[in-house]
This record gives structure tokens, sequence and C-alpha cells, in this order.
């Protein structure tokens, strides 16, 4: 008698109720629907605020008003483009969040006057921007661990390698081919 070999995935899915690969994407899916969401909120929000300063330009000129909605809108951009990134890779960029942290505490001086910080807050606010372009400066020249785990071209840890193998052939070939040119 010829027996049917049972396969592995029917033995692990056919008595549960729920089959977790779907159920992950589902919530992937509802995940992005969430970040689309707030992507749509968060363009609503820099219309509103540069409605905001179209209207405070044509009245009263309060220049540190002003300035603090623009610096609001500019974070509000880094912040947009953050959950554009994560759309994309599904991963937070450390990089554009430190960004946004930056123009944060910038837009935080910038608003207050550095006269009006005290020596306390100056200090903290240095040792901040101090770690936080640390930070920035590690993350731009540490690869995406995505990069390193992928096998794309885009990663330029896996094509230094492909680059240095490649130039060996081609060296190796250029040699090969020269050895059997006839001597002119």
């Amino acid at each position: 008698m010829y027996k049917q070999k049972r396969l592995k995935s029917q033995f692990l899915f056919a008595d549960r109720w729920f089959d977790r690969h779907s159920i992950v994407r589902n919530m992937e899916a509802f995940q992005d629907l969430i970040v689309i969401v707030l992507c749509l909120t968060l363009f609503a929000v820099m219309l509103i605020q540069l409605w905001g300063i179209f209207t405070a330009l044509t009245q009263t000129l309060d220049y540190k008003h002003v300035t603090s909605k623009m610096l609001f809108i500019l974070i509000l951009v880094e912040l947009f483009r953050l959950l554009m990134v994560y759309l994309q890779e599904h991963s937070i960029s450390v990089g554009v969040a430190v960004e946004v942290t930056i123009v944060s505490v910038l837009r935080e001086v910038v608003v207050h006057g550095a006269l009006e910080i005290s020596s306390m807050q100056t200090a903290a606010m240095c040792g901040l921007l101090f770690i936080l372009g640390t930070l920035l400066v590690v993350c731009a020249k540490t690869p995406h661990m995505d990069c390193i785990s992928a096998n794309t071209q885009f990663c330029p840890i896996r094509h230094r390698g492909n680059r240095e193998h490649q130039n060996e052939f081609e060296f190796s070939h250029s040699h090969h081919c020269d050895e059997n040119q006839p001597i002119a």
C-alpha cells in the first residue's frame, strides 16, 4: 500500500484555531493604516500651521512667534519623514528621530531666548545636544541592520566585498588574457 507522507505544515497548524502568519500580516496592515492616518493628520496640522504663519505675517509682526511656528513646521516635516521611513522599512530610523530631537531642542532655545534660560538648563541642553550629535554621527557611520542582513545592492557592506571580488576577477581575467596574446 502506498502511504502519503504527512506535511510538516499540516501537523503544525491542523489543530490550531488561528494561523499566526495571517494574524501577523493583518496586524502589520492595521499598523500601516494607523501610520497612514498619523501621516495625514500631521499633514493637516502642517497646513494649519502654514496658514497661521501667513496670517501672522499679514497682521502684527512678532518675530519670535513666527520663528517658533516655522521651527514647529520643520519638526512636523521631520516627524512626517520618520513615519514615511517606517512605512517603507517597517523600522524606526534612529538618525531621523535624533534629528527631530535636535531641532526640538533648538526650537526651545530660539523661542525662549538664550538669555532667559538658566545656566543649569543651558548646560543640560549643551550636554543633550553633544550626546545627540555624537549619536547622529554614529548612526551615519553605521549601516542599518536590515541592510546587513539583506542581500541588496544598496548595502555598502555587501557591495564592498563584491567589488573586491569583482576587481580580483577582472585582474586575473586580464592577466590571463595578456598571457595568451601574441607578443608584438
